[in-house]
């Protein structure tokens, strides 16, 4: 196991060299043509190819591969996707899928040159965490103009990568937007933490899966919305990590995973 783990230790170390340089050398060329001519095919085209890139990069050098299921479920025109979060893998899975996205990140990446001028040219709209409930006026004032703009709003309700099979911790940003918005939202399941997770060194070869499910209708009240994104997102999330978990994980699983995965099978054979 040793052995195992350092050679995949290099094989992430390789990736995150190829990944980093050419993430670099992209933003600097969408963040300058971002800056003259603002959103054009060719900035388009290049997001496109580094997320496709990206995507054969972690299989051909870590082995992580990737499926996605349920494109059909995106409603056209205006609408939210709403995604769990595990990994920087949802962000380039997802991408394919969303016609024009505007995703909602955390303001600090906006503020890195060149990252963030190219993510404000690729209609990314930023929220600032440390101003709390305050942030969210701002935060749906872009998503209103995102929409007006063909756009679709790519959210992940709980703000930042949670561990797999954790316990959700959705906040109050996605209801207020789909109350506002009045556009379905669309829920995406996944299972992407169990190979490339938030605190990982390393990057774990497998099949990291997300699935797209039926969008939930506009107009619900408040509440009822909430319960159900939460009861669309999580049990599918739990039964494509159990699934990955029963057919074999070549990464170690420590005592808090395997706490998780019990947790989770006793959630699943109770509903």
């Amino acid at each position: 196991m040793p052995l195992r783990i350092a050679i995949q230790a290099i094989r992430t170390g390789l990736f995150y060299f190829v990944f980093i340089g050419q993430t670099a050398i992209i933003a600097i060329i969408i963040g300058i043509v971002g800056l003259i001519a603002g959103p054009t095919r060719f900035t388009w085209a290049l997001a496109r190819y580094w997320c496709w890139s990206n995507v054969q990069l972690l299989r051909g050098i870590t082995g992580l591969h990737t499926k996605v299921t349920g494109a059909e479920n995106i409603p056209p025109g205006g609408c939210i996707i709403a995604s769990k979060h595990q990994s920087d893998w949802d962000v380039f899975a997802i991408f394919p899928y969303t016609g024009r996205p505007a995703y909602i990140v955390k303001q600090e990446l906006m503020n890195i040159p060149f990252f963030g001028w190219a993510a404000r040219s690729l209609d990314c709209i930023a929220v600032d965490r440390k101003k709390g409930a305050e942030a969210i006026p701002a935060m749906m004032r872009g998503a209103r103009d995102a929409i007006n703009r063909g756009c679709r709003i790519v959210i992940f309700p709980e703000g930042t990568r949670k561990a797999p099979l954790s316990a959700p911790t959705y906040r109050q940003g996605i209801v207020r937007m789909y109350g506002e918005l009045n556009v379905p939202v669309v829920p995406v399941a996944l299972n992407s933490g169990l190979f490339w997770g938030r605190n990982s060194l390393i990057i774990w070869p497998g099949l990291a899966q997300a699935e797209i499910m039926p969008p939930i209708e506009a107009g619900l009240a408040p509440d009822v919305f909430a319960e159900r994104l939460r009861q669309a997102i999580e049990p599918r999330s739990d039964a494509l990590a159990l699934a990955a978990v029963d057919k074999g994980l070549v990464r170690p699983i420590d005592s808090e995973l395997a706490e998780r995965i019990a947790a989770a099978r006793q959630r699943t054979s109770a509903s």
